[in-house]
């Protein structure tokens, strides 16, 4: 099964809110909604009329893909 965003969805996911999101990631509500414009945040899954989930898995994973992105920023040598 896939969630509205494309992800691969099974039934052990577990579905996290908005300040648990703000809370792992460490951003302002703003900036991830930003990054969701722009691609580069996991979109929320709808859960009801109004409300809406994010998957952990998919929150964690855009975590480890920031954070492999910093290490190696991290590694390449600076410009004089």
């Amino acid at each position: 099964m896939h969630d509205e965003g494309g992800s691969q969805v099974s039934p052990n996911d577990k579905i996290i809110r908005l300040p648990e999101v703000l809370e792992k990631v460490g951003l302002k509500k703003s900036a991830v909604y930003k990054l969701i414009k722009e691609g580069d945040f996991p979109k929320q899954v709808k859960l009801g009329k109004h409300a809406s989930g994010w998957i952990e898995a998919d929150v964690q994973a855009w975590i480890m893909r920031r954070a492999g992105r910093e290490a190696a920023n991290d590694s390449q040598p600076q410009a004089a």
